[in-house]
C-alpha cells in the first residue's frame, strides 16, 4: 500500500522487499550479493530468507558508506504554546533544549514500563519533530494525543517527508560537495540546508552506530536526493543498503528495539537505558521508576555471544549453563533479539536474565528450536567503531 519515492530505483538494484505496517521496504539489494560472503549463511530455517548481500552492505557501511531509505519511520510534528511542558511530562529524558537539538528518550506508563522509544528534535520554541519506528507510528501518535492538553497538536507527517540515511566513514566526503552549508555540527544536533538544491533537515544521529546523517526532505524531492547521493558516493564505495543490514548493525551496537528488547513491561533500568532518563524532573512513571531503583532490579537485558553454531531468535528460552538453573532447571530468561553479526562473524543476541547472571563471562545456553546451544555473556556493545 505504501512505497517510498525512491522505489523506482529499487528494481534496477534488484531489491528484495519486505513489508512493515503497509510499507514495502528493501530488506537487501541483490546487486550487492556477489560481494558478500556465502560462508556466513545461517544453517537451516534461518538461512532460507537471507542473502550474502546483507554482509556486503554492512561492510560497505563500516568501511565506506551505506545509503538507507528510512522513509517508513513514523514522523510527528508536535506543536503549541504549552508543548514544552507537555513533552517534559511525557518524556523520561529532558527535551527542553535549544532549537536544533535531538533527544533520545522513552515514554513511560505509570508502572515505568516503556510505551515508546523515539527521538525528539526541537525545531523552534513551540515545534518539535518526533521520530519513531515504522510499526509503532499509529500507537505512539495515539499515546501522545490521549495525553495532549488543549492547544497542543500531534500531526502525523510521515507521508510528507522522506528520509535517506547516509552513514559510514566516507559520509562527509560524499555529502560535503553538495551541502550548501558547513557540516560542522555535532552529534545529536540538527540543521536545515540544501543538498544539491534539495531542502533537507539533516540530523546527526544513527541507528547503525556509524558516522553520518539522517536527511529528511519533502517527498517530491526524495528521488532527486537519492540520485544525487548515489552519483557522488558510488565512486567512493557507497552502496545502497536495506533493513536487514540496518538490523544487523544496530544489534552489533546493542541498540534496543521497541516491541522486542523493550516493551510496556520492561523499565529503562532493566533495559540498560537509565542514561536516557532524568529523574530530577517530573514525568509519567517517575514514581514507579524511583521505587524500582530503591528496591533494585531483578532482571537485566544482557548481551551474549553464541559459542557454538546456532542462531538465537526472539522468544527462544535462555538457560543457565553454570549450574545456576532456577527451580527444576526452568528457563531463566528469553531472547529478545538475535542473529548473525557480519562484522564479528559471530552469532549474537540480547535477552533478559536474572541480574546475577548478567555478569560478563557467565555461561548460558539457548534453546534453538529444541537444541541447547552454548553462549557467553559479554559486556557493553558487541562492536564499537575500530574495536571488535
Amino acid at each position: 500500500m505504501r512505497r517510498s519515492a525512491t522505489w523506482p530505483r529499487f528494481g534496477e538494484l534488484k531489491a528484495a522487499f519486505g513489508e512493515k505496517a503497509g510499507w514495502e521496504r528493501a530488506n537487501w539489494f541483490d546487486a550487492n550479493a556477489a560481494d558478500g560472503d556465502h560462508r556466513l549463511r545461517p544453517a537451516g530455517w534461518a538461512g532460507q530468507v537471507w542473502s550474502p548481500a546483507i554482509g556486503a552492505e554492512v561492510r560497505a557501511t563500516t568501511e565506506a558508506a551505506g545509503l538507507y531509505d528510512q522513509s517508513s519511520f513514523a514522523k510527528f510534528d508536535v506543536r503549541g504554546p504549552d508543548v514544552v511542558s507537555f513533552l517534559q511530562r511525557m518524556c523520561a529524558n529532558d527535551i527542553d533544549k535549544v532549537p536544533g537539538t535531538l533527544t533520545y528518550t522513552q515514554l513511560l506508563n505509570r508502572r515505568a514500563g516503556i510505551e515508546a522509544d523515539l527521538t525528539v528534535t526541537r525545531l523552534d520554541d513551540t515545534l518539535f519533530r518526533v521520530v519513531t519506528s515504522t510499526a509503532s507510528g499509529v500507537r505512539d501518535a495515539d499515546w501522545l494525543r490521549r495525553h495532549a492538553p488543549d492547544g497542543v497538536t500531534v500531526d502525523d507527517v510521515t507521508g510528507a517527508y522522506g528520509c535517506l540515511c547516509l552513514w559510514g566513514p566516507a559520509a562527509r566526503e560524499i555529502l560535503a560537495p553538495v551541502a550548501e552549508a558547513p557540516l560542522d555540527f555535532g552529534f545529536m544536533r540538527a540543521r536545515r540546508f540544501s543538498v544539491g538544491g534539495v531542502p533537507v533537515l539533516a540530523q546527526r544521529v544513527t541507528f547503525v552506530g556509524e558516522f553520518g546523517w539522517e536527511l529528511y526532505a519533502p517527498t517530491e524531492y526524495m528521488l532527486t536526493l537519492w540520485d544525487t547521493l548515489m552519483l557522488l558516493g558510488t565512486p567512493l564505495g557507497l552502496r545502497p543498503a536495506g533493513y536487514r543490514a540496518m538490523d544487523a548493525m544496530r544489534l552489533e551496537k546493542g541498540y534496543r528495539v521497541w516491541g522486542s528488547d523493550i516493551t510496556t513491561d520492561t523499565t529503562p533500568d532493566e533495559a540498560g537505558l537509565s542514561f536516557a532518563v532524568r529523574t530530577d524532573k517530573d514525568f509519567i512513571g517517575r514514581d514507579a521508576l524511583r521505587a524500582q531503583q530503591a528496591a533494585g532490579i531483578a532482571r537485566k537485558l544482557t548481551g551474549f555471544v553464541m559459542t557454538e553454531r546456532g542462531i538465537a531468535r526472539h522468544g527462544y528460552p535462555i538457560y543457565s549453563a553454570d549450574g545456576g538453573h532456577d527451580v527444576d532447571g526452568a528457563a531463566v530468561g528469553t531472547v529478545t533479539s538475535g542473529g548473525p553479526a557480519p562484522t564479528l562473524e559471530k552469532n549474537i543476541g540480547l535477552g533478559y536474565v536474572p541480574t546475577r547472571l548478567s555478569v560478563p563471562g557467565t555461561k548460558l545456553s539457548i534453546d534453538c528450536r529444541g537444541k541447547r546451544v552454548n553462549a557467553e555473556v559479554v559486556s557493553g556493545p558487541f562492536y564499537k567503531r575500530g574495536k571488535k
